[in-house]
Protein backbone atom coordinates (compact mmCIF):
# COMPACT_ATOMS: atom_id res chain seq x y z
CA UNK A 1 0.00 0.00 0.00
CA UNK A 2 3.23 2.15 0.07
CA UNK A 3 4.11 2.53 -3.48
CA UNK A 4 3.08 5.53 -4.02
CA UNK A 5 6.19 6.86 -1.79
CA UNK A 6 7.72 5.94 -4.88
CA UNK A 7 7.08 9.23 -6.35
CA UNK A 8 6.83 11.47 -4.08
CA UNK A 9 8.53 10.69 -0.64
CA UNK A 10 11.69 13.02 -1.19
CA UNK A 11 8.74 16.01 -2.13
CA UNK A 12 6.73 15.54 0.99
CA UNK A 13 9.71 15.07 2.89
CA UNK A 14 11.09 18.51 1.94
CA UNK A 15 7.49 20.23 2.96
CA UNK A 16 7.52 18.27 6.62
CA UNK A 17 10.91 19.46 7.30
CA UNK A 18 9.84 23.12 5.92
CA UNK A 19 7.47 22.54 9.34
CA UNK A 20 10.27 21.06 11.22
CA UNK A 21 12.26 24.27 10.54
CA UNK A 22 9.20 26.62 11.52
CA UNK A 23 8.18 24.52 14.38
CA UNK A 24 11.44 23.42 16.11
CA UNK A 25 13.80 25.91 15.51
CA UNK A 26 12.56 27.96 18.09
CA UNK A 27 13.55 25.28 20.65
CA UNK A 28 16.73 26.16 22.99
CA UNK A 29 18.80 24.46 21.52
CA UNK A 30 17.02 22.87 18.37
CA UNK A 31 19.47 20.29 18.73
CA UNK A 32 18.26 16.04 19.12
CA UNK A 33 20.88 13.82 20.05
CA UNK A 34 18.41 10.88 19.38
CA UNK A 35 15.09 9.83 17.47
CA UNK A 36 12.95 7.46 18.56
CA UNK A 37 10.68 6.69 16.10
CA UNK A 38 7.02 4.10 16.38
CA UNK A 39 5.03 3.19 12.95
CA UNK A 40 4.15 1.08 9.96
CA UNK A 41 5.82 0.86 6.59
CA UNK A 42 5.71 4.77 6.05
CA UNK A 43 8.81 4.99 8.53
CA UNK A 44 9.80 1.12 8.85
CA UNK A 45 13.71 0.99 7.99
CA UNK A 46 14.36 -2.68 8.31
CA UNK A 47 11.98 -3.98 11.57
CA UNK A 48 9.61 -6.57 9.25
CA UNK A 49 12.43 -7.51 7.35
CA UNK A 50 14.46 -8.70 10.25
CA UNK A 51 11.57 -10.22 12.02
CA UNK A 52 10.23 -12.50 9.30
CA UNK A 53 12.05 -12.48 5.90
CA UNK A 54 13.84 -9.11 3.14
CA UNK A 55 11.47 -7.26 2.04
CA UNK A 56 10.66 -7.57 -2.21
CA UNK A 57 11.50 -4.82 -4.68
CA UNK A 58 11.70 -1.32 -4.07
CA UNK A 59 13.63 -1.76 -0.73
CA UNK A 60 15.17 1.50 -0.46
CA UNK A 61 18.29 0.58 -3.34
CA UNK A 62 17.71 3.31 -5.50
CA UNK A 63 19.46 5.34 -2.72
CA UNK A 64 21.50 3.23 -0.59
CA UNK A 65 22.53 0.71 -3.40
CA UNK A 66 21.32 -2.82 -1.88
CA UNK A 67 18.17 -3.79 0.11
CA UNK A 68 17.45 -1.36 2.97
CA UNK A 69 14.25 -2.69 4.35
CA UNK A 70 12.28 0.11 3.08
CA UNK A 71 9.17 0.28 1.14
CA UNK A 72 10.11 2.74 -1.27
CA UNK A 73 12.62 2.96 -4.01
CA UNK A 74 14.71 5.20 -1.33
CA UNK A 75 14.48 7.04 1.52
CA UNK A 76 11.75 7.54 3.34
CA UNK A 77 10.37 10.51 5.53
CA UNK A 78 11.91 9.64 8.71
CA UNK A 79 15.28 9.26 6.76
CA UNK A 80 15.20 12.69 5.54
CA UNK A 81 14.20 14.10 9.28
CA UNK A 82 17.11 12.32 10.39
CA UNK A 83 19.50 13.62 7.73
CA UNK A 84 18.01 17.09 8.87
CA UNK A 85 18.74 16.85 12.13
CA UNK A 86 22.11 15.67 11.14
CA UNK A 87 21.83 12.23 12.75
CA UNK A 88 22.75 9.29 11.38
CA UNK A 89 19.82 6.69 9.83
CA UNK A 90 18.10 5.05 12.46
CA UNK A 91 18.94 1.71 12.77
CA UNK A 92 15.37 -0.63 13.03
CA UNK A 93 15.09 -1.79 16.70
CA UNK A 94 14.32 -5.78 15.38
CA UNK A 95 17.72 -5.98 13.67
CA UNK A 96 20.42 -7.14 15.59
CA UNK A 97 23.29 -6.95 12.55
CA UNK A 98 25.06 -3.77 11.92
CA UNK A 99 23.15 -2.16 13.90
CA UNK A 100 23.96 1.39 16.15
CA UNK A 101 21.30 2.91 18.74
CA UNK A 102 23.76 5.52 20.05
CA UNK A 103 21.18 8.23 18.57
CA UNK A 104 18.24 6.51 19.23
CA UNK A 105 16.29 3.29 17.31
CA UNK A 106 13.52 2.70 15.17
CA UNK A 107 10.28 0.37 16.51
CA UNK A 108 8.58 0.47 13.12
CA UNK A 109 7.43 -2.23 10.90
CA UNK A 110 5.71 -2.30 7.56
CA UNK A 111 1.85 -3.39 8.78
CA UNK A 112 1.58 -2.33 12.00
CA UNK A 113 -1.35 -0.64 13.55
CA UNK A 114 -2.21 1.00 16.78
CA UNK A 115 -4.72 -1.27 17.87
CA UNK A 116 -4.04 -5.14 18.07
CA UNK A 117 -5.67 -6.85 15.15
CA UNK A 118 -6.37 -10.51 15.40
CA UNK A 119 -5.21 -11.51 11.66
CA UNK A 120 -2.29 -12.96 10.31
CA UNK A 121 0.84 -11.31 9.30
CA UNK A 122 1.01 -13.89 6.59
CA UNK A 123 -2.75 -13.59 5.15
CA UNK A 124 -3.50 -9.57 5.24
CA UNK A 125 -0.08 -8.56 5.96
CA UNK A 126 -0.76 -6.56 9.48
CA UNK A 127 2.42 -7.19 11.61
CA UNK A 128 2.12 -8.55 15.09
CA UNK A 129 4.11 -5.62 16.38
CA UNK A 130 1.22 -3.12 17.15
CA UNK A 131 1.79 0.20 18.83
CA UNK A 132 1.42 -0.99 22.12
CA UNK A 133 3.95 -3.80 21.67
CA UNK A 134 6.45 -1.01 20.17
CA UNK A 135 5.95 0.62 23.19
CA UNK A 136 6.75 -1.85 25.41
CA UNK A 137 9.92 -2.56 23.39
CA UNK A 138 10.74 0.31 23.78
CA UNK A 139 10.55 0.41 27.51
CA UNK A 140 12.81 -2.60 27.53
CA UNK A 141 15.61 -1.13 25.17
CA UNK A 142 15.61 1.61 27.65
CA UNK A 143 16.15 -0.33 30.56
CA UNK A 144 18.81 -2.50 29.05
CA UNK A 145 20.33 -0.13 27.22
CA UNK A 146 21.09 2.15 30.46
CA UNK A 147 21.94 -0.70 32.56
CA UNK A 148 24.32 -1.94 29.80
CA UNK A 149 25.75 1.39 29.72
CA UNK A 150 26.44 2.15 33.26
CA UNK A 151 27.80 -1.13 33.43
CA UNK A 152 30.45 -0.73 30.39
CA UNK A 153 34.05 -0.58 31.69
CA UNK A 154 35.36 0.56 28.28
CA UNK A 155 34.49 3.21 25.93
CA UNK A 156 34.37 0.72 23.35
CA UNK A 157 31.48 -1.32 25.03
CA UNK A 158 29.25 2.20 24.81
CA UNK A 159 29.71 2.94 21.55
CA UNK A 160 27.00 1.86 19.89
CA UNK A 161 24.15 2.51 22.89
CA UNK A 162 22.16 5.19 23.66
CA UNK A 163 23.48 7.54 26.69
CA UNK A 164 20.42 7.45 29.27
CA UNK A 165 20.31 11.36 30.23
CA UNK A 166 19.83 12.00 26.44
CA UNK A 167 16.30 10.00 26.49
CA UNK A 168 14.79 12.63 28.13
CA UNK A 169 16.11 14.90 25.36
CA UNK A 170 15.38 12.66 21.94
CA UNK A 171 12.35 13.82 19.73
CA UNK A 172 9.66 11.35 19.64
CA UNK A 173 8.40 10.29 16.11
CA UNK A 174 5.21 8.68 15.10
CA UNK A 175 4.14 7.85 11.66
CA UNK A 176 0.86 4.82 12.44
CA UNK A 177 -2.63 4.71 11.63
CA UNK A 178 -3.09 3.87 8.01
CA UNK A 179 -3.18 0.26 8.28
CA UNK A 180 -5.71 0.83 11.12
CA UNK A 181 -7.82 2.98 8.57
CA UNK A 182 -7.11 -0.37 6.30
CA UNK A 183 -8.66 -2.59 8.20
CA UNK A 184 -11.38 -0.19 8.61
CA UNK A 185 -12.17 -0.20 5.05
CA UNK A 186 -11.62 -3.68 4.78
CA UNK A 187 -13.95 -5.22 7.65
CA UNK A 188 -16.27 -2.15 8.44
CA UNK A 189 -18.81 -0.35 7.39
CA UNK A 190 -18.43 3.64 7.53
CA UNK A 191 -20.69 3.58 10.44
CA UNK A 192 -18.65 0.61 11.83
CA UNK A 193 -15.34 2.19 11.73
CA UNK A 194 -16.37 5.60 13.26
CA UNK A 195 -17.60 4.09 16.08
CA UNK A 196 -14.30 1.88 16.63
CA UNK A 197 -12.13 5.49 15.75
CA UNK A 198 -12.37 6.80 19.38
CA UNK A 199 -10.73 4.05 21.00
CA UNK A 200 -7.69 3.87 18.09
CA UNK A 201 -6.78 6.89 18.98
CA UNK A 202 -6.88 6.47 22.66
CA UNK A 203 -4.49 3.78 22.18
CA UNK A 204 -2.12 6.32 20.05
CA UNK A 205 -2.84 9.12 23.02
CA UNK A 206 -1.96 6.21 25.87
CA UNK A 207 1.25 5.73 23.97
CA UNK A 208 2.75 9.24 24.37
CA UNK A 209 1.10 9.80 27.71
CA UNK A 210 3.24 6.78 28.71
CA UNK A 211 6.16 8.09 27.19
CA UNK A 212 5.67 11.53 28.53
CA UNK A 213 5.76 9.56 31.97
CA UNK A 214 8.97 7.83 30.86
CA UNK A 215 10.87 11.54 30.61
CA UNK A 216 9.88 11.98 26.77
CA UNK A 217 9.38 15.86 26.00
CA UNK A 218 9.39 16.32 22.55
CA UNK A 219 6.82 14.65 20.34
CA UNK A 220 6.10 14.84 16.18
CA UNK A 221 2.66 13.12 14.96
CA UNK A 222 2.22 12.25 11.64
CA UNK A 223 -1.51 12.08 10.48
CA UNK A 224 -2.27 9.50 8.10
CA UNK A 225 -2.63 10.33 4.44
CA UNK A 226 -4.47 9.73 1.90
CA UNK A 227 -5.70 5.85 1.39
CA UNK A 228 -7.90 6.50 -1.04
CA UNK A 229 -4.94 7.46 -3.86
CA UNK A 230 -3.01 4.38 -3.24
CA UNK A 231 -2.28 2.84 -6.66
CA UNK A 232 -3.62 -0.56 -4.70
CA UNK A 233 -6.88 1.36 -4.31
CA UNK A 234 -7.05 2.37 -7.53
CA UNK A 235 -6.72 -0.90 -9.20
CA UNK A 236 -9.67 -2.15 -8.62
CA UNK A 237 -11.83 0.74 -9.72
CA UNK A 238 -11.03 0.49 -14.08
CA UNK A 239 -14.46 1.81 -14.45
CA UNK A 240 -16.36 3.34 -11.52
CA UNK A 241 -19.63 4.48 -11.42
CA UNK A 242 -19.82 8.57 -11.27
CA UNK A 243 -19.40 9.96 -7.70
CA UNK A 244 -16.91 6.93 -7.09
CA UNK A 245 -13.66 8.99 -7.92
CA UNK A 246 -12.82 12.10 -6.95
CA UNK A 247 -11.17 14.98 -10.41
CA UNK A 248 -7.52 13.02 -9.41
CA UNK A 249 -9.02 9.50 -9.20
CA UNK A 250 -8.46 9.17 -5.51
CA UNK A 251 -11.65 6.70 -4.12
CA UNK A 252 -13.21 9.44 -2.20
CA UNK A 253 -15.06 6.87 0.58
CA UNK A 254 -11.40 6.32 1.65
CA UNK A 255 -10.01 9.42 1.49
CA UNK A 256 -12.86 10.75 4.09
CA UNK A 257 -12.19 8.20 6.51
CA UNK A 258 -8.82 8.66 6.57
CA UNK A 259 -9.68 12.30 7.08
CA UNK A 260 -12.38 11.22 10.06
CA UNK A 261 -9.19 9.24 11.66
CA UNK A 262 -7.30 12.89 10.78
CA UNK A 263 -9.66 15.09 12.70
CA UNK A 264 -10.47 13.19 15.85
CA UNK A 265 -6.12 12.56 15.93
CA UNK A 266 -5.57 16.72 15.31
CA UNK A 267 -8.19 17.29 18.62
CA UNK A 268 -6.57 14.46 21.19
CA UNK A 269 -2.92 16.04 19.65
CA UNK A 270 -4.36 20.05 21.14
CA UNK A 271 -6.08 18.01 24.47
CA UNK A 272 -2.55 16.22 24.98
CA UNK A 273 -0.79 19.77 24.66
CA UNK A 274 -3.07 20.78 28.01
CA UNK A 275 -2.86 17.69 30.03
CA UNK A 276 1.32 17.10 29.40
CA UNK A 277 3.25 19.35 31.11
CA UNK A 278 6.29 20.39 29.37
CA UNK A 279 5.56 18.90 26.47
CA UNK A 280 6.18 20.01 22.80
CA UNK A 281 3.44 18.40 19.96
CA UNK A 282 3.83 19.08 16.66
CA UNK A 283 0.97 17.86 14.22
CA UNK A 284 1.77 17.51 10.86
CA UNK A 285 -0.70 17.19 8.00
CA UNK A 286 0.90 14.55 6.11
CA UNK A 287 -2.51 14.01 4.27
CA UNK A 288 -2.15 17.46 2.93
CA UNK A 289 1.24 17.23 1.95
CA UNK A 290 0.79 14.06 0.07
CA UNK A 291 -2.79 14.93 -1.53
CA UNK A 292 -1.15 18.13 -3.33
CA UNK A 293 1.57 16.13 -4.92
CA UNK A 294 -0.41 13.11 -6.02
CA UNK A 295 -3.16 16.32 -7.52
CA UNK A 296 -0.07 17.86 -9.36
CA UNK A 297 2.00 14.89 -9.96
CA UNK A 298 2.77 16.20 -13.71
CA UNK A 299 3.57 19.10 -12.61
CA UNK A 300 6.31 16.98 -10.28
CA UNK A 301 7.35 15.10 -13.19
CA UNK A 302 5.21 11.92 -12.78
CA UNK A 303 3.28 11.40 -16.02
CA UNK A 304 1.45 7.80 -14.72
Amino acid sequence: MEVVRVFVAGSIAFLVLSVLGEELTGLSPCDFPAIYNFGDSNSDTGGISAAFYPAGQPSGETFFHEPAGRGSDGRLIIDFIVKRLRLPYLSAYLDSIGASFRHGANFATGGSTIRQLNESFFVTGVSPFSLDIQIVQFDQFKTRTSNLYNQAKKHSHRRNLPRPQEFSKALYTFDIGQNDVAAGIRTMSNEQFRVVLPDIIDHLASAIQHLHEQGARTFWIHNTGPIGCLPVTQHYYHHPMPGILDQHGCLISQNEMAKEFNRQLKRRVTKLRAQLPGAALTYVDIFAAKYKLISNAKKQGNSC
